[in-house]
């Protein structure tokens, strides 16, 4: 039987299927390092885990409205306003099974097939598999180190800019009056857009800012903020996110949302309440901040490899150009021989570099992890040399 020409063009995420890929070599009785995914070595907040068990022994879990429990919105209404400073009311949330279904939903009732939209590169790979996925035209731009309103003056028109705030892969944290140039520019040309702000807790340095609080006409203008409980509280598996958007724009995320899900699982909601009203994770980000540092210290005196030292979340982000452009070798070369697990850069848009998640395991996995990347450089290069 044929497939849809809808779908008969896509592909599965580079990023799930290296993961993937890592389970079966594990379940095959490999010993595999993946750095191709972040994945905490935290478990979920005690206090989320806690507040499950007690809904569990409840005799009815019934369904709630679609786009999440009435208090449960009035709650992640007051937590953007208490912590982002985000203005919105409960009519402006709605409650996700994490952030990809918010982008995809959020997307789909922002755009028509053929409209423009314009990613960021590098990028998570979702941006541009979402975008395909609905026919849309996608315009790939260079993030530069810092966006002003002359960079914004290069961008062609476009009906969506997504923007990744913390950033996946570089860990850039975006500067107020970046956001407020953006802000601008959307008005400027009548542009909406999709602000991912699904690393806002994992903040090592400097402070992280939300579009929508800054742009005081966020709801005019049509900015979407999308939160996810999966990285801030080290709940990946739990599916637990929420967007903020301009009520029309929810009540069409509804109306898509209830034919393909209904509601989030009410135990997800339960978790998401828990989590949302955690706050910071002060132990948690001094983990990372420390394991980052680590590794940025380990690839320090490497000739062939640029890594520079993120401001935020559980990814580093190595330029090795200098020692070749064809990282998805690299890394099938990695995966098989050292049978360590990296993201190459191609998935994201940009070739010659890598992406390592490095918050799973233990810091002795970790190091062996880095060690075996570092040894397949100096093999390569050595190589290079020779020839």
């Amino acid at each position: 039987m044929q497939v849809s020409k809808r779908i008969a063009a896509a592909r599965p995420l580079a990023t799930t299927a290296m993961h993937e890929r890592v389970d079966v070599l594990k379940l095959q009785g490999e010993e595999v390092i993946d750095f191709s995914i972040a994945i905490s070595h935290f478990p979920a907040p005690e206090h989320v885990r806690a507040a499950v068990a007690e809904a569990v022994q409840q005799p009815l879990l019934p369904y709630t409205a679609v786009g999440g429990a009435a208090a449960l919105r009035q709650k992640l209404a007051a937590k953007v306003g208490a912590e982002n400073g985000i203005t919105a009311g409960a009519a402006e949330v709605i409650v996700t099974n994490g952030a990809k279904q918010a982008l995809y939903q959020s997307l789909y009732v922002m755009s028509d097939p053929g409209d423009t939209v314009i990613v960021f590169r590098p990028h998570w790979p979702a941006y541009v598999a979402t975008a395909q996925l609905l026919g849309l035209n996608i315009v790939l731009v260079d993030q530069p180190a810092r966006i002003d309103a002359a960079f914004l003056d290069t961008l062609p028109r476009a009906k969506v800019l997504i923007v990744n705030n913390p950033h996946n892969p570089s860990g850039k944290v975006f500067a107020r009056d970046e956001l407020l140039a953006i802000a601008a520019w959307l008005r400027a040309r009548s542009a909406h857009c999709i602000v991912d702000e699904s690393y806002e807790k994992l903040i090592f340095e400097g402070r992280h800012h939300s579009l929508a609080a800054l742009a005081k006409d966020w709801a005019d203008i049509g900015v979407v903020t999308i939160f996810s409980a999966s990285q801030s509280y080290a709940m990946m598996g739990w599916r637990a996110g929420f967007a903020v958007a301009p009520a029309a724009l929810v009540k069409a995320m509804e109306a898509l949302q209830g034919p393909i899900t209904a509601a989030v699982p009410a135990l997800s909601q339960v978790a998401a309440e828990a989590a949302f009203a955690t706050g910071d994770v002060p132990e948690l980000v001094a983990d990372y901040r420390a394991r980052r540092d680590l590794v940025v210290g380990m690839f320090s005196a490497v000739p062939w490899i640029k890594m520079t030292r993120p401001d935020s979340g559980p990814y580093l982000w190595g330029d090795i150009s200098g020692l070749t452009m064809d990282t998805n070798a690299f890394a099938e070369t990695l995966i098989e021989q050292y049978r360590v697990a990296i993201m190459p850069g191609e998935a994201l848009g940009c070739a010659g570099f890598i992406r390592i998640g490095y918050i799973a395991d233990d810091v002795a996995t970790l190091k062996r992890g880095v060690d075996a990347i570092i040894a397949l450089g100096n093999k390569l290069a050595a190589a290079g040399q020779a020839a």
